[in-house]
Formats: C-alpha cells, sequence, structure tokens
C-alpha cells in the first residue's frame, strides 16, 4: 500500500472554503484561479470549485479529473521541495476544459512553485509611478 494508499487530502466542509477565499492569496493564471494558505497540517490538502459557468456535467467533471491529477504529480514535487504544508483552492475557468493535466500542471509549476518555496525572482518595479521620494515638488 506504500505510497499509493491516499491520493491526496481533500477539502470538503463549506467553512473551510470560505476561509481559504477570504484569507488566501489567490494566483490567476488562464487554466485556474488558486487560493492558498500556509497550513500546520502533515499534508497537502486541495479543493476543487466548478461552477456552472464551465458547462453541462460532463464537462465540470473533466475539469475537475485534470485539475486534480495535475495536482497530484505536483504535490508530489512540492512535498520534494519545501517543508512547508499549505492548503489550495483551485478554481476552474471555462478554458480549462480544453487544456490537458500536463499544461495545468506546466502552469502550476510556473505559477505556484516559485510562490511557495520563495525562490520567486524579484522584479524591479515597472510601473508609471514613482516612488513618493522620487516626485518633483511643484514650486
Amino acid at each position: 500500500m506504500g505510497e499509493f494508499s491516499k491520493r491526496f487530502y481533500v477539502i470538503k466542509k463549506d467553512r473551510e472554503f470560505r476561509y481559504l477565499y477570504k484569507k488566501g492569496a489567490c494566483c490567476p493564471s488562464y487554466g485556474f484561479v488558486c487560493y492558498y494558505r500556509p497550513s500546520n497540517r502533515r499534508r497537502n490538502r486541495c479543493g476543487i470549485v466548478t461552477g456552472k459557468k464551465i458547462g453541462n456535467a460532463v464537462t465540470r467533471n473533466r475539469s475537475r479529473r485534470v485539475i486534480r491529477e495535475a495536482f497530484r504529480i505536483f504535490d508530489n514535487e512540492l512535498l520534494k521541495a519545501t517543508d512547508k504544508r499549505f492548503d489550495f483552492i483551485f478554481v476552474a475557468r471555462e478554458k480549462t476544459v480544453t487544456l490537458k493535466s500536463t499544461q495545468i500542471l506546466g502552469t502550476m509549476r510556473v505559477k505556484l512553485m516559485p510562490l511557495l518555496t520563495g525562490t520567486q525572482d524579484k522584479k524591479p518595479e515597472s510601473g508609471g509611478r514613482r516612488p513618493a521620494g522620487d516626485r518633483k515638488q511643484k514650486e
């Protein structure tokens, strides 16, 4: 039974979903939106939400299946990469139906792994506004 005894732990309670929506950090992508928050549990947990906008029951189930499979692989990589544990909620988008689990997994690796392991590059500010100290004073 070893490593295949439990795929991953699932978030099921409405209270936990609402808590993650409210207190969790948000990471949007083209295939899904991810809400995550550090956890004190021994394992990462995952909840998947698919709304009626996505389509009928068949397409919603496919979206869940694709995200679940990508998270199963991502969870093992995350366990090896860091000692921290997280709770995740993935909200499927209409685009999720057309994507494969490998594409979703690639998005998770690119978007989430740097945030969770703390290895993201610091990007210089490239906005239109300058910091307050750099503004010219009107005379």
